[in-house]
């Protein structure tokens, strides 16, 4: 265990930056580390009513808001499990989960309450709604009227108003279990990930120790808090430190998320790869494959002032003010990463995974290499399963303060990715050079043999046919010994250049062709065919392989 506590972080922020905003919901509620430290204790009271003892699980369902987060604080720093469920999720998968998990209470929002069954969830003593904090259903009367009465007896409790000198939260120890994190992985149905404080603590001083963020800096929230990535990144370390964080209540189309970050100006942006592909495959690749710009990126001193040109546009995009983008949650393509390195875009890629909540390696812009997923970190060990692990790919497995404790109430599972030495086994493939800088080369799972026994990556394929006009992505597949790349076409793109699904077919046949020319021959792909739908993705947008193997 780490010496410093998880729930003191959240004290001592709440305590040090009263009087500054917190959580704000984009053009919605604004609060003050105040209103969250009151929201806090008044939820204390509540669950100390009702018998809530440590340990005891709470789950929590909806959108991102600054209300889900007072929620997950309170329940945390309560000595209570906090059970984050994805809104995404289908109503009976929710409701799985929520009984898996043995949560006695639902926060939850008005949209699930909407489609849930309360029959369906026998141990459930009550729900009470995100939006309101009002109690949606309850079998109790008892619990009805704590609820009623609750505001009355906060008051009772603090008569002259919370002050921050007053402001206390319980002993909570950092081998507490904190999260069960449900996550759909890649083999199927979620299993519940555990995380004790400790792991979010080890979370939080790293990245208070390492990441650009000072007491006051604004925030952009848009990634899904229920996942490890954006919780620990984009809320509990920069509300650690007294960070005023703008939430996107709606789903963060690239106009909303744009729009937010000229207003918001954030000092550090998390995002997964797929946003910032997206923007240099629509903004940045036309512009640098078109002639005469084409021409004049390969002239020495021109292509300077045009790379600082390109630079400055991306700066403005993302609110002309950040220090750093993090990018992290799945493999980021190489192309993309290599022009940004080069006209020196200040973008870090990280590496993690749920059962690490979440932080594996990072490194700061300034240092980390091409195609590098950064260095480990401080709390942990980690370490590739191969005779030469600087030149053959092996699986990368770690042990230390960010893992997780296992899988809840599954202990094969467990089982299966920790072994008896308590190596946790990432399922990833990667290599790690003499400076200690990982580079993940795709997932265990996901590895294809060739007929001549080389190891195929299929991302490595992927990223290069997601760079072409008219892919919105792909997926490569092994059939009948061959390769065989699914492609989801861009359809926004197809429709404003008039391009027909005929014409479309012709044009993934060229790329074919110009694909194969440019990779070894074990790894040519046999034909491209068009899928109908988007893939089917896990919450940190990598796609569920398993489904069109």
């Amino acid at each position: 265990m780490i010496n410093e506590r998880f729930v003191d972080y959240i004290e001592k922020s709440i305590k040090k930056n009263w009087n500054l905003p917190a959580l704000s919901d984009f053009t919605g509620e604004k609060l003050t580390y105040a209103d969250t430290g009151n929201y806090i204790l008044k939820f204390h009271l509540l669950f100390d009513r009702m018998g809530i003892k440590k340990g005891d699980k709470i789950a929590l369902v909806g959108k991102n808001s600054a209300r889900w987060c007072c929620v997950y604080l309170s329940v945390v720093s309560y000595g209570a499990v906090i059970v984050p469920i994805l809104p995404d999720f289908k109503p009976d998968d929710i409701q799985s989960i929520i009984n898996h998990s043995d949560s006695i209470l639902l926060f939850s929002s008005d949209t699930f309450f909407q489609a849930v069954d309360p029959a369906k969830l026998p141990a459930i003593q009550g729900i009470i709604s995100i939006n309101t904090f009002e109690l949606f259903h309850t079998t109790s009367e008892t619990l009805r009227a704590i609820v009623e009465h609750l505001d009355a007896e906060f008051v009772k409790n603090y008569p002259e108003g919370l002050k921050a000198d007053k402001f206390k939260l319980p002993e909570v120890g950092n081998e507490e279990l904190a999260v069960i994190s449900y996550t759909s992985g890649t083999t199927g149905f979620s299993k519940g990930v555990m995380l004790q404080n400790n792991s979010l603590a080890a979370n939080v001083r790293y990245a208070q120790e390492n990441m650009p963020l000072l007491p006051g800096d604004p925030i952009v929230s848009f990634l899904p808090l229920a996942h490890s990535y954006g919780c620990a990144f984009e809320f509990l370390f920069p509300f650690s430190i007294g960070c005023h964080i703008t939430i996107l209540t709606k789903t963060p189309s690239p106009q909303i998320v744009t729009q937010a970050f000229q207003e918001v100006k954030p000092r550090l942006i998390l995002s997964v790869p797929l946003v910032i592909e997206k923007i240099y495959k629509a903004r940045i690749l036309p512009k640098i494959t078109r002639f005469p710009v084409s021409l004049l990126l390969k002239v020495p001193l021109l292509n300077i002032i045009l790379h600082n040109k390109i630079r400055k546009t991306l700066v403005e995009v993302f609110g002309g003010n950040f220090a750093e983008i993090v990018i992290g949650g799945a493999p980021f393509n190489i192309e993309a990463e290599t022009f940004f390195k080069k006209i020196r875009l200040p973008f870090a890629v990280g590496y993690g995974m749920t059962e690490c909540g979440p932080l594996i390696s990072y490194a700061p812009w300034t240092v980390n290499k091409i195609g590098a997923s950064g260095r480990k970190v401080d709390t942990l060990e980690v370490k590739v399963d191969s005779p030469d692990p600087a030149k053959i790919a092996g699986e990368i497995i770690l042990r230390g303060e960010n893992a997780m404790m296992g899988y809840y109430k599954n202990p094969e599972a467990t089982r299966e990715i920790i072994d008896d030495d308590g190596w946790l086994h990432t399922g990833d493939l990667g290599l790690i050079d003499k400076d200690g800088f990982i580079f993940i080369k795709g997932r265990s799972k996901s590895l294809i043999l060739g007929s001549n026994g080389k190891n195929i990556y299929p991302e490595e394929i992927e990223a290069i046919i997601n760079n072409k006009s008219f892919v919105s992505e792909s997926l490569v597949v092994h059939r009948d010994e061959k390769l065989v790349a699914l492609i989801y076409p861009d359809n926004d793109s197809m429709s404003a250049n008039n391009i027909t699904r005929d014409e479309l077919v012709q044009i993934l046949e060229q790329y074919r062709k110009e694909l194969n020319s440019s990779i070894p021959s074990y790894m040519s792909v046999a034909r491209f065919e068009i899928h109908p739908e988007e893939f089917v993705k896990t919450p940190k947008r990598s796609i569920k392989r398993y489904l069109y193997s």
